[in-house]
């Protein structure tokens, strides 16, 4: 028995080579920067050990996520996405929440609404400037910068460099591989928080917001 009881639930019935090849492709998914093709690993390709390995992704709170034909990665099953986020709770500043949707607004949602960007997903080539981010969310460029490496760190974003500028002196982003990691309903949501914040006052945004449950405040003395 190992030091982790849900590896050993989910992997007690198979083989060695297979409880291997399981642990490879949850190695893969989990730690790696960009989503896998299955013909790289027999647990995604193989129906029995992607099911075991659905099943040690479920027992630690995360999903297997198709993010293309035959290309997975893994993310946080929505149930664990609702609690982490409970009552409006966010991982991220406020401001550096602002300058990723600004990067998602200028790179995929304003392309995809004139025609040039057709694929549903968080793949672009259309970068966002350093000097569009400021000029929009209206925030020093120093506290713009900041946010953007925070960002990037996190893999949210990600540089591409302009030619003939050195290291610092510009450059454009674009989304960030992480972003592949959120199930179609954790998608679905974030394409309708871009629709609320570029056109809050549409007919789309007002139908967004008409079926979207009302969120209520905490009374103070509620119990964690």
């Amino acid at each position: 028995m190992s030091e982790y009881p849900a590896f050993d639930a989910v992997l007690a019935d198979l083989s060695e080579r297979h409880r291997e090849e399981v642990l490879a492709g949850y190695a893969a998914l989990e730690h790696g920067a960009h989503p896998v093709h299955e013909a790289r690993l027999p647990a995604l390709r193989d129906a029995t050990l992607r099911s075991a390995l659905q099943r040690l992704l479920h027992e630690l709170g995360r999903t297997l996520v198709q993010v293309a034909p035959h290309t997975w990665t893994s993310g946080y099953r929505d149930d664990v996405s609702a609690e982490l986020t409970r009552d409006g709770a966010h991982p991220l500043p406020v401001i550096d929440r602002a300058v990723l949707v600004l990067v998602l607004i200028h790179s995929v949602a304003l392309p995809r609404s004139q025609g040039v960007l057709e694929q549903d997903g968080w793949m672009s080539s259309h970068p966002t400037p350093v000097d569009e981010l400021t000029r929009y969310s209206q925030l020093p460029r120093t506290e713009v910068r900041s946010a953007l490496a925070r960002l990037r760190a996190a893999g949210l974003v990600q540089l591409v460099p302009e030619r003939g500028r050195g290291p610092g002196q510009g450059g454009a982003y674009l989304p960030g591989p992480q972003l592949n990691r959120l199930t179609p309903a954790a998608r679905r949501r974030l394409q309708e928080d871009l629709v609320l914040a570029a056109g809050p006052d549409t007919p789309l945004a007002a139908a967004i917001r008409a079926r979207r449950p009302e969120r209520r405040p905490r009374p103070e003395n509620a119990r964690e």
